[in-house]
């Protein structure tokens, strides 16, 4: 299967500029294309992990991706999609940031063949009236009025700063940075950016009178209305230090149904046959394809060791085991009931784990068999503590 079919039949194409111009400039030859990811945080998220799986599917076709860090336009902050303006970050912060982020593709990309660099590099050292004559001529005021990010911030009377205005023009002129340097000629990214990446195509032609394209990836919600990664207790974070293995893996397992094939297409590299039959399951049998989700997704993620023992970890928790796998906390006995559910991460606060033990949440035991009503109760032994069906610790000294 050609790689554009590929990446149209497991539902990574929103928007593009001309896919049968893209496909042919494939089949001529290797492309080389390009994402960019702002270091706004130090870990990259389950919606990072789109334009990334779209990535790995044009490189194993042959294709060359450029991974383009946005040390940057960090500094900056793109407004696309933002109701307000972003935290300004510190370089110390945007350098851990990127440290961070670059260890973590080379989990879905094979980074030898692969073209990783800081945007940083070009624009933290432009001069400010040459970027105006020479890029900045080539762009409407009007037409990016027009933007629908920028209109609805104007529309809500909520403002738009002199500095998030020139974001669009630093992106345009990362692509025709990028298409001199390295021949790039297409640009990915999320739905959102589709007028920043057409200003980066816009720019390539006039410049250099020569072709470019853009295609642009859905942003995703799942099947009740919520964002895509978005859980209670925030996003799905990639690093195990912010959300482990055992919880990634819960993550994917305890999808909505009606998700189940839409994410094995999106977040597997497992063939569509497989996933054709996996969707096709029903009833009870939909836990397997969400199991096979969940195996898939947490080991290109966090690795197979780390995938197999969150499995077991499931396995054995929900079937009243007691397993090393489990995801356990080490505490000293005696120790307070609302005291550890905060401190195992099941609850958000004291607050909260009171609510929870008094609505007949909050469970002990392998099997949930003790019901826990009294939320100053002192746990003295290794047990299970439950909160809900679906969330458990293994509490050990």
């Amino acid at each position: 299967m050609d790689p554009i079919d590929t990446l149209q039949a497991r539902g990574f194409i929103k928007s593009h500029t001309d896919l049968s111009a893209i496909q042919a400039d494939m089949d001529a030859g290797p492309v080389t294309f390009y994402v960019g990811f702002d270091p706004t945080g130090d870990s990259l998220h389950v919606g990072h992990l789109l334009p990334v799986m779209a990535m790995a599917h044009l490189q194993a076709a042959g294709h060359k991706p450029i991974v383009l860090l946005g040390g940057g336009t960090a500094m900056i902050g793109d407004p696309s999609g933002k109701d307000k303006t972003r935290e300004i970050l510190t370089p110390d912060k945007i350098a851990h940031n990127l440290s961070c982020m670059k260890l973590q593709f080379g989990q879905f990309l094979d980074l030898d063949s692969a073209v990783v660099v800081d945007n940083a590099e070009w624009l933290m050292g432009l001069g400010y009236i040459h970027f105006l004559r020479d890029i900045g001529r080539h762009f409407s005021v009007n037409k990016m009025m027009g933007a629908e990010g920028i209109k609805q911030r104007l529309e809500r009377n909520q403002g738009l700063s002199f500095i998030e205005f020139n974001y669009h023009l630093l992106q345009s002129y990362d692509f025709l940075v990028l298409h001199d340097r390295f021949g790039c000629t297409l640009q990915l990214g999320g739905d959102d950016q589709w007028f920043n990446i057409l200003g980066g195509v816009e720019l390539v032609r006039r410049e250099r009178r020569k072709p470019a394209h853009a295609l642009t990836i859905p942003l995703l919600q799942t099947a009740d209305g919520k964002k895509m990664g978005k859980t209670e207790k925030g996003a799905v974070w990639l690093d195990s230090s912010k959300v482990s293995a055992y919880d990634y893996f819960q993550y994917w397992v305890n999808v909505h149904d009606a998700d189940v094939g839409r994410f094995l297409k999106l977040y597997t590299f497992l063939p569509l046959d497989e996933v054709a039959a996996l969707e096709a399951l029903e009833g009870a049998e939909i836990r397997q394809a969400k199991s096979v989700l969940a195996y898939e997704a947490t080991r290109l993620a966090h690795g197979e060791e780390a995938a197999v023992k969150a499995r077991d970890g499931a396995l054995a928790a929900f079937s009243g085991g007691d397993s090393e796998d489990m995801p356990t906390v080490q505490v000293e006995f005696p120790v307070g009931l609302l005291d550890v559910l905060v401190a195992s991460g099941l609850c958000k606060s004291k607050g909260d784990a009171r609510r929870q033990v008094q609505g007949g949440a909050v469970k002990l035991g392998a099997d949930r068999g003790q019901k826990v009503d009294d939320p100053n109760m002192l746990l003295e032994t290794q047990t299970v503590l439950w909160r809900g069906k679906k969330n458990c610790v293994r509490l050990q000294s």
